[in-house]
């Protein structure tokens, strides 16, 4: 335990802070799951598109409060090395139908400076889906350098380095309940 009495996790050679519990996560999820079931309750079937792997944890709880009709698929990115970003976004797994005519909801885990979401945005854009929302678990307001909206934005962090809820430190640490916050000693 630290000083301030929340738990910790050790991942490779870097130590983790409790920073948000899954009870609050939860919450948040919920909040979320909510205004999207209002915004298309008398919409088509929309797609929910998960960006892997970090945002399997939130788009399964996501899912599970979700009551409309939709369908769920995937893409997979990848922008981090360790702990930094590398400024370049690769597809690494496509879309696995036509979303042409589609509303789109992309869920993400976090959203940072926006450049794999501004990259995935650009890269549907060309396949005209009817519109495209993104909603994502965590959001970090002053690393963001886009001009598009993130629209269902379950919780606003300061800039730290987080594990845990499907967030990884050199891809481990994705399965831990709650979400951890680097300690720097």
């Amino acid at each position: 335990m630290s000083q301030n009495n929340l738990p910790r996790v050790t991942l490779f050679d870097k130590t983790f802070e409790l920073s948000i519990p899954y009870e609050k996560i939860n919450e948040s999820i919920q909040k979320v799951a909510d205004r999207i079931n209002e915004d298309y309750k008398n919409l088509d079937t929309p797609i929910f598109l998960g960006v892997l792997n970090g945002a399997f944890m939130f788009m399964g709880e996501l899912m599970q409060k979700i009551n409309i009709q939709c369908e769920i698929s995937f893409v997979k990115l990848a922008s981090y090395v360790g702990t930094c970003s590398t400024g370049k976004v690769q597809d690494l797994i496509g879309l696995n139908g036509s979303i042409e005519g589609r509303h789109v909801i992309i869920v993400e885990d976090v959203v940072d400076t926006g450049e794999s979401m501004d990259h995935l945005l650009r890269t549907l854009e060309g396949h005209k889906p009817a519109s495209v929302s993104i909603a994502t678990l965590l959001f970090k307001p002053t690393k963001f350098t886009k001009d598009f909206e993130v629209k269902y934005r379950a919780m606003d962090i300061p800039d730290d380095f987080i594990v845990g809820f499907g967030l990884d430190y050199d891809e481990i640490g994705r399965n831990l309940r709650d979400i951890y916050t680097i300690v720097n000693e």
